[in-house]
């Protein structure tokens, strides 16, 4: 007998409790597959995300849809979807419409009753193990005996009222619905894949995390955002410095010091005194963005500045210290003819504008000042040992890869960088060459063990964290390299010209989306690339390749949606196949509450499965039945 197989014996120690699981397997193999829910590129927007996250991307209201229709008017139909998001908003809502005591305890009773016959609903694709471990606990009894039994049947029928009727007497109505609300958008969506991007340019990254830490499955995709953050925990004063100038530019510093409470005095001081105002640095804001303080625009444009150089001259120093990086396109500094304020890009020379190289040593300007290198280090060690922020960290490692092989689909951020025709680039790193699905799995390799080493100082280490973040072979970048230095100093387009790897035409291509499907070993015909990374603009399709690939970085960030129309693209998939959802700008939860707003606008099936697909059709059911083969080998000998 096997080790697992001793295992078994122990977990089953009778014949009959074999041969109990095995009947139980069996049947969950028939069950309907339970929902998948996909989303990306979430860039902080924290209020958004919540609400699609509630809503289920319209799943809730559907449901409410198919069951209510004709029985429920639109506007109560709004209503009732409304309480499920936000039941605690919608039940004060309500109570402010009432008119009395009297109304509020009919309405009590008739919304008690509906969420329990939506609850069943929901309820059907799962065990009722598997319901009960999403029930309140304080509810468990209440709401067992109301969900599996038929008010309708005459036995029953006053043992279901007066258990209604109870929970309103004993004043329970608010805290029931709210549970059972709850309870409801948990069982709406079984497993939530988070492809990328949850950090950068929107006000609360933080939160997300923490939503995602609470959430009952989940798995991530990094994003290029996300790696940055990263880098910067694991001790690469390169990486701390594009976040934080990223944050600056979106005026999102707030993130930094409010969040995580990492203190940038030091910082400002430093910048107040050798930086001025600058146009070219001024906080990127929204319409009607104001801001707390009179001088506040000025002080980060002033920080703005002062990270951007320190990440130039670091840039510098990177090359130096990796040249299998490749990084003579990015690194500039030493470019610049100080006298004529003029930069070779390319053999060609161009004016510099909006300068501000105070403290860059001419004859060596890659070199930090005795002051910078004082800032960068603070700075450093205070990102290393942020509480707040390395538990949300190593919860995005934890749950966190390259890329994700789920139930016949592939997802990832970025991009497999190929050439033209098709072929694999090879990264080339101390003498082994790394290229498609081997690249990936040496880059998530790379970055685990960068980010779990204990670091004293900058990381060589985290050198390759970096590279994710904008190497022109990073998976999660795409390009031949990124152009910072010149849109900030250059007036004309040429040299801010970022050409994206041959990737991101070829994913048109049904033949290439074969490709990575096989590379990856999953069926080319009934398999799907799902990628995050590239906002699809106005005159784009998210819906490529003849329905092989789909992009669903449609617009969470507001800074994107001005290119994009709309409010983001997510996914859904269930055992009838693939949906794409297209979400019209979230408001606010006020709007929601008060005025019945939606963010829901399209739904647009991707593939529609000729048989219902069930568990037994999904990654869980395959495991299951390497389970029920052992088992019932098991009991063939057990009498031996």
């Amino acid at each position: 007998m096997s080790y697992v197989e001793k295992l078994v014996r122990e977990k089953f120690p009778t014949k009959q409790a074999i041969i109990t699981e095995i009947t139980n397997l069996e049947a969950i193999l028939n069950l309907p597959k339970a929902t998948e829910h996909y989303v990306s590129d979430l860039h902080g927007e924290f209020n958004a995300f919540d609400h699609t996250l509630r809503n289920g991307s319209g799943n809730v209201k559907q449901k409410i849809v198919e069951n209510f229709a004709g029985r429920l008017t639109p506007k109560n139909i709004q209503d009732f979807a409304t309480l499920i998001y936000y039941p605690e908003d919608e039940l004060a809502f309500q109570k402010g419409e009432l008119p009395d005591q009297e109304a509020l305890e009919q309405w009590y009773l008739n919304t008690i009753s509906n969420l329990i016959e939506l609850l069943k609903v929901t309820a059907t694709k799962y065990t009722r193990s598997k319901v009960r471990k999403a029930l309140n606990p304080d509810f468990v009894y209440i709401t067992e005996e109301l969900l599996y039994n038929d008010q309708q049947e005459h036995d029953k029928k006053n043992y279901y009222n007066k258990i209604l009727r109870n929970l309103v007497d004993l004043k329970q109505s608010d805290y029931f619905i709210t549970a059972t609300c709850y309870t409801i958008q948990r069982l709406v969506v079984d497993h939530l894949h988070v492809i990328g991007d949850i950090y950068d340019r929107g006000p609360a990254p933080d939160k997300i995390m923490e939503t995602l830490m609470r959430y009952h499955s989940v798995d991530i995709q990094w994003g290029n955002h996300d790696v940055l953050w990263l880098g910067a925990v694991a001790g690469s004063a390169l990486c701390m410095m594009n976040l934080l100038r990223i944050c600056a530019r979106y005026n999102n510093l707030a993130i930094i010091e409010e969040a995580y409470g990492i203190n940038l005095r030091h910082l400002s001081m430093f910048a107040e005194k050798n930086y001025e105002d600058n146009e070219a640095f001024r906080p990127k804001t929204l319409e009607n963005e104001e801001f707390v303080m009179p001088d506040e625009k000025l002080q980060i444009t002033q920080i703005h500045q002062a990270v951007a150089v320190i990440q130039f001259k670091l840039e510098g120093q990177l090359k130096k210290r990796r040249p299998e990086f490749k990084l003579d396109e990015m690194v500039l500094l030493n470019q610049i003819n100080w006298e004529k304020k003029e930069i070779k890009i390319d053999g060609l020379n161009y004016k510099l504008e909006n300068t501000c190289f105070g403290t860059v040593n001419h004859e060596a300007p890659f070199e930090l000042t005795e002051e910078e290198s004082e800032v960068v280090r603070s700075l450093l060690n205070s990102f290393m040992n942020a509480t707040k922020l390395r538990k949300h960290l190593d919860f995005l490692v934890s749950k966190g890869s390259m890329y994700k092989v789920y139930n016949g689909n592939l997802l990832f951020h970025g991009c497999i960088p190929v050439a033209k025709d098709g072929t694999f680039q090879a990264f080339e790193y101390e003498g082994e060459s790394y290229s498609g699905r081997r690249l990936l799995d040496f880059c998530e390799q790379k970055l685990k063990k960068a980010y779990r080493k204990v670091h004293k100082g900058e990381s060589v280490e985290a050198d390759m964290i970096w590279y994710l973040w904008q190497g022109s072979l990073s998976p999660l970048f795409g390009k031949h390299c990124m152009t910072t230095f010149a849109r900030y100093f250059i007036a004309k387009d040429e040299p801010k010209v970022e050409h994206k790897n041959a990737y991101f035409e070829l994913r048109k291509e049904e033949w290439f989306c074969k490709q990575l499907l096989e590379e990856f070993g999953l069926n080319q015909e009934n398999g799907h690339v799902i990628n995050g990374h590239t906002p699809v603009k106005k005159e784009q399709e998210p819906i490529l390749a003849n329905k092989k690939m789909i992009v669903i970085d449609g617009g969470y960030s507001k800074a994107y949606q001005p290119i994009t129309g709309i409010g983001g693209y997510t996914l859904l998939y269930n055992s009838y196949g693939l949906q794409l959802v297209t979400h019209h700008p979230f408001t606010s939860k006020n709007d929601a509450v008060k005025n019945g707003r939606d963010i829901i606008s399209t739904r647009k099936i991707v593939n529609q499965e000729l048989e219902r697909q069930t568990v037994a059709d999904t990654d869980i059911g395959k495991e299951i039945k390497k389970s029920l083969e052992m088992l019932r080998e098991i009991l063939s000998n057990y009498d031996n």
